[in-house]
C-alpha cells in the first residue's frame, strides 16, 4: 500500500503544477504554490455545560477526517460568556499529506453538492497571504456521518493552507484543483 498516490496528487502533479508554471512564469518548480495542511475546527460553546456534545464533535471530525481530532482550550477568561481559561470548548484536526489530497476530494466532489441550494463557495475567504478559510454550516453534508447517531447539528470551519504568496496564486491553485467558486 505504501506505492498508493491519492488522485488529487497525481492530478496535481501532471496537471495542476505545469499549468501554474505556464500561468505565472514561475522560474524553478520550488516556487510553485502547494497546498500545505488542511485544518478542520469545530467550536462548541456549549460544551461548557454538556460535555456530551464535545465528545460528539469529537467524533464527527474522527468520523470526517479519519484522522482523531483534538480538544482545544480557551486561550482567555470571558465573564460574560461564563468561560475560563483552560475549560475545552472545541475540536480541531490537521491534515496532511495523503489524508489532505483524499479529504479534498471528498470534500470537493461529494460533500459540497449535497449542500442545500449550493451556488459556490465564498471567492474572498483569502487572508492576504494565500490561505483559504470557509465554513460548513452543518456536518451532515458528509456521507460519513449518519444522521440519526448525530448529537446536533453543527458547523465546522475549514482552512487550506497553501504555500502561495499572493491570494490570486492560490484562488488559481485551488480553482485547479475544482474549488466551486462562486462568480
Amino acid at each position: 500500500m505504501s506505492n498508493y498516490v491519492p488522485r488529487l496528487k497525481k492530478v496535481y502533479t501532471e496537471n495542476i503544477a505545469p499549468a501554474l508554471v505556464e500561468e505565472f512564469g514561475y522560474t524553478t518548480i520550488m516556487q510553485v504554490p502547494k497546498l500545505k495542511k488542511i485544518v478542520l475546527s469545530m467550536g462548541v460553546g456549549e460544551a461548557l455545560t454538556n460535555k456530551k456534545l464535545l465528545d460528539a464533535a469529537v467524533t464527527d471530525l474522527g468520523i470526517i477526517t479519519g484522522q482523531k481530532a483534538v480538544k482545544t482550550k480557551a486561550k482567555k477568561s470571558i465573564a460574560n460568556f461564563k468561560l475560563r481559561e483552560g475549560n475545552e470548548i472545541g475540536a480541531m484536526v490537521t491534515l496532511r499529506g495523503s489524508r489532505m489530497y483524499e479529504f479534498l476530494d471528498r470534500f470537493i466532489n461529494v460533500a459540497l453538492p449535497r449542500v442545500k441550494d449550493f451556488r459556490g463557495v465564498n471567492p474572498n475567504g483569502f487572508d492576504g497571504r494565500g490561505n483559504y478559510s470557509m465554513g460548513v454550516t452543518e456536518q451532515i453534508i458528509f456521507p460519513e456521518i449518519d444522521f440519526d447517531k448525530i448529537e446536533r447539528i453543527a458547523g465546522l470551519n475549514i482552512t487550506m493552507v497553501t504555500s502561495a504568496q499572493t491570494d490570486q496564486e492560490a484562488r488559481s491553485l485551488l480553482g485547479k484543483f475544482g474549488m466551486p467558486f462562486r462568480k
